[in-house]
């Protein structure tokens, strides 16, 4: 089981999870990941930042802060937790006043210090267990997740991983003993603090139930399940009951508030199952991720993202390859590690574009611009054309595949609505169509596809079958 910030996010939410932790444990073992308590990371960022600034009373504030909010926790749990929250906290302390002495943040004391946040909920939440009656003990990832030294963006090393988790949980696991392990964090094999970027959390848990082999994999939020619409933008969206390995990643990829792509992988090729839960509400099913079902025909779900830039590229003439300048850009965007959420091209022009985090604009332009630095200063290439005021709009399903007329149906929806389409983009597996519309007419062009598809109507009449 994972349980996210909001599950992890005050000493109530804690006490819940333990129940819940507690109700499956009397029917087979259970391992838990948990992330930092809600807006904790975020936290402990802006201080490393401040600190990186010179700004020692913000970092003060913030540390302050950041003691308020555990201690608080702890005097609603079993005050046993306080110590260890205390030496996890002067740790973090350390980190920022070293940041504050050097004036610039090393990728490594990031990694290390934005991981304290796990550790401070995961020795509170097994502290409160074990007052409990239900013995747990607090893991830090590190100790059980071997990665690579990419820092802030580290990828497991499976084989070492497992041998960690055979040593380090099995025996937790064997003696009833419930691990309560840090997400999002992890150790190079000599030792070096690691994090696992976006996701990282439930990629931690995806990499621990593949490592132990697990039944299941639950991983709890703040809402029912994955829908077929953000329900803040579409009124009559429905809770999917079960979707693909494909799908969830296709859907996290394009915006949805789901498992990460890479949280995915781990998993498909010991085709463990993932439940996909509501901590608030923890009667209610959920939506159940898997290899494959009998899939409906057409469209499944519909998502955006707002926070999103396009970039256009084009030769200034022929004498620049269009097939070699879009190499070099996905080159230079590779190793910035830069992700590209939609590639587009024209064949005559060889102009091109694509789609990215605006978070991931300046690294973006920054890798473009070095990596094409001459054929920009020569007029080989025009100058590159980054234009902020875009939405994504995906629409996602399996059953989607070889169904004569859907794309057609998609368009004229967004059309009816008076929504210029801007660029588009499906790969051969038909599997994802990615729309690119102006930033205004965003919410615009969702309602109206998913009304089109009639995917709440679909959803709930999947479910209403299941049930008879």
């Amino acid at each position: 089981m994972k349980f996210g910030g909001t599950s992890m996010g005050s000493a109530a939410r804690m006490k819940v999870a333990a129940e819940i932790i507690a109700a499956e444990q009397k029917k087979r073992p259970v391992a838990v990941v948990v992330s930092a308590m809600s807006k904790v990371t975020d936290l402990l960022l802006e201080t490393l930042k401040h600190a990186e600034l010179g700004d020692r009373t913000a970092v003060d504030t913030a540390l302050a802060a950041l003691s308020s909010r555990h201690a608080e926790a702890c005097a609603e749990l079993p005050a046993a937790a306080m110590p260890e929250v205390e030496s996890l906290l002067n740790e973090f302390r350390r980190i920022a006043n070293g940041v504050l002495m050097l004036g610039e943040r090393p990728p490594r004391s990031v990694d290390e210090a934005i991981a304290i946040g796990e550790r401070l909920s995961s020795s509170i939440l097994a502290t409160y267990m074990t007052a409990s009656g239900i013995p747990a003990r607090a893991v830090n990832g590190a100790d059980v997740i071997v990665t690579d030294a990419v820092f802030g963006n580290a990828s497991p090393q499976m084989d070492a991983t497992r041998a960690k988790c055979q040593q380090e949980l099995l025996p937790d696991l064997h003696a009833g003993v419930v691990p309560i392990v840090t997400g999002f964090n992890g150790a190079t094999a000599d030792g070096r603090p690691t994090t696992l970027g976006r996701g990282g959390s439930d990629f931690s848990a995806s990499i621990l139930a593949a490592a132990l082999d697990a039944q299941e994999l639950w991983i709890w939020t703040d809402v029912d399940g994955i829908m077929t619409a953000d329900p803040r933008l579409v009124k009559d969206v429905a809770v999917l009951e079960e979707v693909t390995y494909a799908e969830a990643a296709e859907l996290a990829y394009n915006g949805a508030k789901v498992l990460h792509p890479r949280t995915l992988a781990p998993l498909v090729a010991k085709q463990i199952p993932v439940w996909s839960k509501n901590s608030f509400a923890p009667h209610k099913p959920g939506t159940k991720i898997v290899s494959h079902f009998d899939e409906p025909k057409g469209a499944r779900a519909v998502t955006s993202m707002s926070n999103v830039a396009l970039i256009s590229m084009e030769p200034a003439n022929a004498l620049l390859s269009g097939t070699r300048l879009m190499a070099r850009a996905l080159d230079a965007l590779a190793l910035a590690n830069v992700e590209i959420l939609v590639f587009t091209s024209s064949s005559y022009r060889q102009s091109f574009c694509f789609l990215i985090r605006k978070q991931d604009l300046t690294a973006a332009l920054e890798a473009l611009e070095a990596n094409l630095s001459i054929e920009l200063a020569h007029g080989y290439l025009k100058p590159v054309e980054v234009d902020e005021n875009v939405g994504l709009l995906a629409v996602v399903g399996e059953g989607m595949r070889g169904t004569p007329g859907l794309a057609g149906r998609v368009f004229t929806a967004i059309s009816r609505e008076r929504v210029n389409i801007i660029a588009i983009a499906q790969g051969s597996s038909e599997l994802t169509i990615g729309i690119i519309v102006r930033l205004d007419k965003l919410d615009l062009a969702v309602r109206a596809v998913h009304e089109e598809c009639q995917l709440g109507k679909l959803a709930q009449t999947g479910q209403l079958s299941a049930q008879s």
